[in-house]
């Protein structure tokens, strides 16, 4: 099993794959041109060539960063690929220079138990302003917003 940056062969698997999440309510949808225009965000777990979970690090400022797209194939979950994925996503923020992250999540239990702490969503007026305008859930968000400070 190994953690990779996402590669244009990936992209339709990934979309399949969020999008399985986002069909369930569990997470946003993502649209294919969205995902291949930030491909840099994106990392893959894969194991013997096979794709089992995803996750992005969308840099919105200088000081702050999204952990977006989390998505683990479900006959992979609880084997450690979420937690792994998520810690290459917190550790490319740290190689940038970037001192928070955040994610806006139905399971903030998942995400406390790597060091975040819950915040109120007004507090990320960055995301609020820029993305969460064109959600089809604004302005009733029912996720969590959580964050995790690197400085």
């Amino acid at each position: 099993m190994r953690i990779r940056k996402a590669s244009i062969a990936d992209i339709k698997v990934v979309h399949k794959l969020v999008n399985e999440f986002a069909r369930k309510g569990e997470m946003i949808p993502r649209a294919l041109n969205d995902l291949y225009e930030n491909i840099r965000d994106i990392f893959i777990c894969e194991d013997n060539g096979e794709i089992k979970g995803v996750c992005a690090l969308h840099i919105l400022w200088e000081d702050l960063a999204e952990i977006r797209s989390l998505a683990v194939r479900g006959d992979s979950q609880s084997t450690g690929i979420g937690r792994k994925l998520v810690t290459t996503c917190v550790r490319e923020a740290e190689k940038l220079g970037i001192p928070k992250i955040f994610a806006l999540t139905y399971h903030p239990d998942f995400f406390k138990k790597l060091g975040f702490k819950n915040i109120d969503k007004s507090k990320l007026p960055q995301k609020i302003w820029g993305e969460c305008l064109k959600c089809h859930k604004f302005p009733e968000c029912d996720e969590t917003a959580v964050t995790l400070n690197l400085k």
